[in-house]
């Protein structure tokens, strides 16, 4: 398409007798004709190299799920990058449904690595590819922080290895889903396997913490429900338990 239309303008005709002021129109046409010419080669080979870079950043995405997918719990997160790490926590959260935005993780994000969009709500996702050390709650912290100041809904930490027990204390009774290498595998093989077989259903990730306050169910729905935080009212800034499915359903309950 940008070949067609600039190719239009590249072949337009040039005007063989100039009337009194009109030249600088005529310059403006020539330079206009001048870039088009170029323009009608150059932005195809632009598109076609976005296309191909996006073909291989998505078969990367794909084997790097299978990969996983496949794995042992033990095994299947040695020997990637951290880049890599990120993008396969993002391939994570995509098979659940959400909206995934890459920010890179440094400056002034506060370390957020990936922006989760569904339901109209935003999520913060900070990754940690931390195999010899724990993730303490300082990190866990910071990302509340930023979670508040940008009115998220709710926050994921994400690591290979494991949290300190402060970190997985402080997570609890907050809208913040601490998942260490084990529970990540095991989401990515849930929701490859809800995909293959049809499902369309999100799997709700699972907390690391093994004294996380177990998912109640939609009182409406039946579906699984997640922890929340009201922006507005009398109650802001307190958590509930809201439907996953919001705002098709506006399921609630309150802490327990």
């Amino acid at each position: 398409m940008s070949y067609v239309l600039l190719h239009q303008v590249a072949t337009q005709a040039t005007a063989t007798s100039i009337a009194p002021g009109q030249v600088g129109s005529l310059m403006v046409q020539s330079f206009w004709r001048g870039l088009a010419t170029a323009g009608q080669y150059f932005v195809p080979i632009l598109c076609l190299a976005g296309a191909a870079m996006s073909a291989y950043r998505r078969h990367q995405r794909q084997a790097l799920v299978a990969n996983a997918g496949s794995g042992k719990a033990a095994d299947a997160l040695d020997g990637i990058s951290w880049q890599e790490f990120e993008i396969l926590v993002g391939e994570a959260f995509r098979l659940q449904g959400y909206q995934v935005a890459e920010t890179g993780g440094a400056g002034p994000d506060g370390g957020v690595d990936l922006v989760l969009r569904k339901g109209g709500e935003k999520f913060l996702v900070q990754c940690k590819q931390w195999k010899a050390f724990t993730v303490g709650v300082t990190i866990v912290r910071e990302l509340y922080g930023v979670m508040a100041a940008n009115g998220a809904a709710g926050g994921f930490v994400v690591t290979s290895g494991r949290f300190t027990d402060e970190a997985k204390t402080f997570a609890q009774g907050r809208n913040v889903t601490l998942i260490d290498g084990p529970a990540l595998l095991k989401l990515i093989q849930q929701a490859k396997a809800a995909r293959q077989s049809g499902n369309k259903e999100p799997v709700t990730p699972v907390a690391a913490s093994p004294k996380a306050v177990m998912q109640p169910l939609c009182p409406s729905c039946s579906k699984p429900m997640v922890r929340r935080t009201a922006k507005k009212g009398g109650t802001a800034g307190s958590t509930f338990w809201g439907c996953v499915d919001f705002p098709a359903c506006r399921g609630t309950r309150q802490n327990q």
